[in-house]
């Protein structure tokens, strides 16, 4: 993710909490509070045990009989903990792992250790963690340090409204309207960008956007999808509408040369996009604020540094 983004993502959540070979179908057991969809795990596929390659990561984690995982427990929408029942921690990318410990183990088998921003790599090359889910923008510099499987979802700027509001539903209809931006973010080059007409107003924090657009003191907040999520999440007056329209890619951080792993994790993952556990996920996650039908997932390797 973006730096000054995620910077913002932080501080908001923070403020938040304070207020292939073919895999064969198995019935497999829900998590305790894995997932608001209740056959998502229930029907994800299972790796063939020709696919357990000798010697692997795969097999070192089925022998393990868990999947350790870097990730967040603060993300609304994408992997946040319940206070009040520490196991439970549920979101998109929660969803996800779970999935993929589905896929190894047959049991969504998962434990979380919560990264920093720059301890993300160490973590992967010191053998801490398996694979990393957390807003992990593919780059090709983090690339020479780390594998990453995916793209497995692409974030971006998306335009959020006063719920009720049904003239905007996009980038597309904000010609001529004023639009409340982060100050120093990429929506206050990339709006004028898209929209010469708009009347761009630039606010110092996200609550300060989001009071704003409330209050009535702009058409339309434009920010990093993530981030609008979570204050969808915890403000019902303000409603995501459309999908991105500039694109954050998010890979499946990996031990960096580790082929094999990478394979297999990119084959898991064309399997849930075909099979609808991709699309499950978000509809139980991010797709609870946002108007819109499921996005398309970005295609496998098709990011440089993927």
């Amino acid at each position: 993710m973006n730096r000054r983004v995620l910077l913002a993502l932080i501080g908001t959540l923070a403020m938040a909490l304070a207020g292939c070979g073919g895999g064969e179908e198995s019935a497999v057991p829900p998590a305790t509070g894995a997932t608001s969809s209740p056959d998502l795990l229930k029907n994800a596929p299972v790796a063939d045990a020709a696919a357990i390659l000798s010697g692997s990561t795969m097999e070192r984690i089925k022998k393990r009989g868990k999947l350790i995982v870097a990730e967040a427990l603060d993300a609304p929408l994408l992997s946040q903990q319940n206070p009040t029942n520490p196991d439970e921690v549920t979101g998109f990318d929660a969803d996800l792992a779970k999935l993929l410990a589905v896929y190894i183990l047959g049991k969504p088998e998962v434990e979380i250790i919560p990264p920093a921003t720059e301890t993300r790599e160490a973590l992967l090359a010191n053998g801490t963690v398996d694979v990393v889910f957390n807003t992990y923008t593919i780059t090709e510099e983090r690339a020479e340090q780390v594998s990453f499987a995916g793209p497995y979802f692409e974030s971006g700027l998306a335009v959020a409204v006063k719920t009720g509001n049904t003239e905007i539903k996009g980038i597309d209809d904000l010609a001529g309207k004023t639009v409340i931006v982060g100050a120093n973010t990429p929506a206050v080059t990339e709006v004028p960008q898209r929209q010469p007409t708009a009347n761009v107003v630039a606010f110092g924090t996200d609550p300060q956007a989001v009071t704003a657009l409330l209050q009535g003191r702009g058409d339309a907040y434009v920010q990093d999808l993530t981030l609008l999520a979570s204050d969808a999440k915890s403000n019902p007056q303000l409603t995501v509408v459309g999908n991105p329209f500039t694109t954050e890619p998010y890979g499946i951080g990996l031990k960096h040369g580790d082929t094999e792993f990478k394979d297999f994790v990119n084959d898991w993952l064309k399997k849930i996009q075909d099979g609808g556990q991709w699309a499950a996920a978000w509809k139980s996650s991010l797709g609870t604020v946002v108007e819109s039908d499921p996005p398309t997932p970005p295609a496998i390797g098709s990011v440089p540094g993927s």
